[in-house]
């Protein structure tokens, strides 16, 4: 799975009327490209928001005013959200989404997560456990939104040791 993209309430019906079905395809192609290879995933991930448009007018990006909460980007009345470290983030960035969508600062949301999950996990896959999270928040979270599950491989950090790991274990041998 490269991505894979998740829609809930209605969001597809906004993503036709805004034209963005290109837009959110193109940025996901662009994230799947520079991010792996990337130590900076929140700097990479903003620099590829912002040369794809996303990040053109940065006031608007603020959530709530006179804080330094921002969402990542923001274009055609779509706010998006995301933390490509930790699928967690689905509760945390689902509720930024909403107050922007309740404060009619937004007409959807875009949430991007991290889709890697153990093998072992008994919770099932990040797909299986977002649809079911997700539906389980409504109404409380009400808003149009996709949710993009990335699997970037490991952060270049954990993957630069566990290649060392592998040469020291073969050295030992």
């Amino acid at each position: 799975m490269a991505h894979e993209i998740l829609y809930f309430n209605d969001v597809k019906e906004v993503v036709r009327r805004k034209n963005l079905e290109t837009m959110i395809n193109d940025t996901c192609r662009w994230i799947e490209e520079e991010l792996p290879e990337s130590k900076f995933v929140n700097t990479t991930l903003k620099g590829i928001l912002a040369d794809c448009g996303w990040r053109e007018n940065l006031d608007i990006l603020k959530i709530i005013e006179g804080r330094r909460y921002q969402y990542k980007g923001f274009l055609k009345g779509a706010a998006i959200e995301a933390n490509l470290a930790y699928y967690e983030f689905l509760w945390e960035g689902l509720f930024r989404l909403q107050v922007g969508f309740d404060k009619g600062v937004i007409e959807m949301g875009i949430l991007m997560l991290d889709g890697r999950r153990s093998d072992k996990s008994p919770l099932g896959s990040s797909l299986d456990l977002v649809i079911a999270e997700v539906e389980e928040l409504y109404p409380t979270i009400s808003l149009p939104v996709a949710v993009i599950l990335f699997d970037l491989g490991l952060p270049v950090d954990l993957a630069d040791e566990n290649r060392a790991e592998v040469v020291t274990e073969e050295e030992a041998a």
